[in-house]
């Protein structure tokens, strides 16, 4: 657990350094102070308000007690375990079976749950979904994961402005001489960010299993769940867009596609792996 820990502020830091060094390479000194504020008031943005924009964009209704009791008990014993607040609880309207966190703190924290997933799993696999997600807001992933992914937005978005910037703007001699400089900006950077934010997502994702089966004391039934959970998503996945894709590392698996072609590039470690290291959990 300590390691994961140890290997996401690693991680943050190469990415804020990385940001640092793009504003300080477009604009000079002027350019890296304009880039650490504008990175500072992105993420105070992403702090207060992502839980409300990626639950309307999945049309998540709030789950009452009346008509998802059990749901709420559950989530109340989880939530006991792990001494933290009771969540506030959603649904969101589809077969696929899968799950998110949000919110800024645990004291205005939500964890959505699919239609499908209530119809899949059984008690005990869905307890171990519940502590996973209770696990991301206990650890505060879900800041975490938005600080990573709006820096590395903003690199992307600092590479692609500096494409255009020398493709009309400048004299020939110029843009000769910075080809380099350029190359690196625009083609290196986003990559870089992309493969450092996806790390930090498939760490947390390792970190929340783990805390997981430790609440719980038992990791049987997140084992099963995260099976039940990949078959679903390859059935039922959810119509990828810009904007929803930049949402996939909430949920407790990728809800888009199977991810198996290069791991550097997935949100989420493969079900094997983290089914591996679930059962080396020492509980």
């Amino acid at each position: 657990m300590i390691k994961n820990q140890l290997k996401t502020a690693l991680l943050l830091g190469l990415l804020t350094g990385l940001l640092l060094w793009v504003g300080q390479l477009v604009g000079g000194n002027s350019g890296l102070t304009f880039m650490l504020l504008f990175s500072i008031l992105m993420n105070f943005g992403a702090y207060w308000w992502s839980d409300k924009i990626v639950l309307a964009m999945y049309k998540a209704k709030e789950a009452t007690k009346t008509s998802h009791q059990e749901l709420h008990l559950i989530i109340e014993d989880i939530a006991r375990k792990a001494k933290i607040p009771k969540p506030k609880l959603y649904i969101i309207p589809t077969h696929q079976a899968n799950a998110f966190a949000t919110g800024p703190n645990p004291k205005r924290a939500t964890v959505a749950c699919t239609q499908g997933i209530l119809q899949l799993l059984d008690k005990e696999e869905l307890k171990g979904v519940l502590a996973h997600e209770l696990s991301h807001i206990k650890n505060r992933d879900t800041l975490i994961s938005t600080i990573a992914a709006t820096i590395a937005g903003v690199i992307s978005y600092i590479a692609y402005m500096a494409q255009w910037s020398a493709i009309f703007g400048g004299r020939n001699g110029e843009r000769e001489n910075n080809i380099v400089g350029l190359l690196v900006l625009v083609v290196l950077t986003p990559i870089l960010a992309t493969i450092i934010q996806l790390a930090i997502s498939r760490s947390r994702e390792y970190l929340a299993d783990e805390s997981a089966a430790r609440t719980l004391r038992n990791s049987n039934g997140l084992i099963t769940a995260l099976q039940k959970i990949e078959a679903s998503v390859h059935n039922y996945p959810l119509k990828p867009s810009g904007i929803t894709e930049s949402t996939a590392h909430l949920f407790i698996s990728n809800p888009f596609k199977n991810q198996g072609l290069v791991n550097l590039f997935s949100t989420h470690p493969s079900t094997a792996d983290r089914i591996k290291r679930l059962k080396e959990v020492k509980l």
